[in-house]
């Protein structure tokens, strides 16, 4: 039994800084690492 073929596309992960969404993919070396940093959370799960 052969593998099945998949096609990959990218995936662009967009950012809000500032007010605007920007791709991830271009943000300089210092706006990079400080979204690496970042930590997310869910609403839902948040005590207020």
């Amino acid at each position: 039994m052969s593998p099945i073929k998949t096609e990959r596309q990218e995936c662009v992960v967009y950012s809000r800084v500032v007010g605007w969404l920007t791709p991830v993919q271009n943000f300089n070396k210092g706006k990079a690492a400080e979204f690496k940093d970042r930590k997310t959370y869910q609403v839902e799960n948040s005590c207020c």
